[in-house]
């Protein structure tokens, strides 16, 4: 099936470049022969890039997608499934509008938020609606209130999930970890803007060009550390998975500091996920009076939300 697929696509393609060219005349042939040629290669390179997607994804049926008023978008994810109840039902979804002003608690202090990430091996995988990174062995944790949560994989969001003050940003890290018990999340997340490129996804590019089209890839050894963090200030709260089945009871930590990421990775992130998504963010959901404690070096007086 998928190799009559790909012969109708390849003859699809060839008939096109022919209706491209016959319909332009011969002057205009000669002139602006180059810009024609320009306007097919591309034709046929994003005919290429569904292709790799069409064929990736044959046979896989897509359980939920983030398009609005569609039947499977995030309004309709609690009714798609009964394990997926609480992303209708829950009180503590994911993700959330943030600010000073909705802080409950303001801490001066960032001690009880240890991180200490090591070098592992890692294996980037497409999981069909986000592009995941994970660690094969122990790349470290983070130590949260005395407690360690290891590092065991990340991966992006776009456009952001989490904003702040209203804003949402052009994409969201999110580097997911796991009590030793495996029974508790937490989640730290890292904003970014378009500007310049982003070092560890510069070091992961040919990793990335490799998912377009395909399940997973092996990384060389990868060190989180290289994600850039800053214990300045950051939120952190009681929330819950930001996909089905938006399992509740996960700690977030939200880096207030904006990274940037080069529209070339953007874009290369959106590529190769093979659900054809523009976008993989869920809406902001309703803060139902959960407390928000504000991390802050910066600011020492309390904050109290009315």
């Amino acid at each position: 099936m998928v190799e009559s697929k790909q012969a109708h696509l390849q003859f699809l393609v060839f008939s096109l470049f022919l209706l491209y060219w016959h319909q332009i005349p011969i002057g205009a042939q000669v002139v602006g022969n180059a810009n024609i040629f320009t306007s097919c290669t591309h034709l046929i390179y994003q005919l290429h890039h569904y292709h790799s997607h069409w064929v990736f994804g044959a046979g896989q049926e897509i359980e939920f997608d983030y398009r609005n008023g569609n039947d499977k978008g995030p309004e309709h994810w609690g009714e798609l499934k009964k394990e997926w109840a609480a992303c209708k039902y829950g009180k503590l979804q994911s993700p959330i509008d943030l600010s000073d002003d909705r802080a409950t608690k303001v801490i001066s202090s960032s001690e009880d938020l240890q991180m200490s990430y090591k070098p592992c091996n890692a294996t980037m995988k497409n999981e069909g609606h986000y592009i995941a990174m994970e660690w094969e062995g122990d790349a470290g944790s983070v130590k949260i209130n005395g407690t360690d949560y290891f590092l065991k994989q990340c991966h992006w969001h776009t456009p952001s999930e989490h904003s702040i003050n209203g804003i949402r940003y052009d994409l969201e890290l999110h580097m997911l970890h796991r009590s030793p018990d495996l029974n508790n999340k937490a989640v730290v997340a890292l904003l970014f803007k378009i500007g310049s490129p982003n070092p560890l996804l510069s070091k992961v590019h040919n990793g990335l060009e490799s998912m377009i089209g395909t399940k997973e890839t092996q990384l060389e050894l990868t060190d989180p550390s290289e994600i850039k963090w800053s214990s300045l200030k950051f939120y952190r709260y009681i929330g819950s998975l930001t996909t089905p089945p938006c399992t509740e009871g996960v700690i977030w930590i939200v880096n207030e500091m904006v990274n940037t990421v080069s529209k070339e990775q953007l874009e290369l992130l959106k590529q190769a996920v093979y659900d054809y998504a523009k976008m993989n963010a869920r809406p902001s959901q309703p803060l139902n009076d959960r407390d928000i404690m504000l991390y802050s070096t910066l600011l020492r007086q309390p904050v109290l939300r009315n």
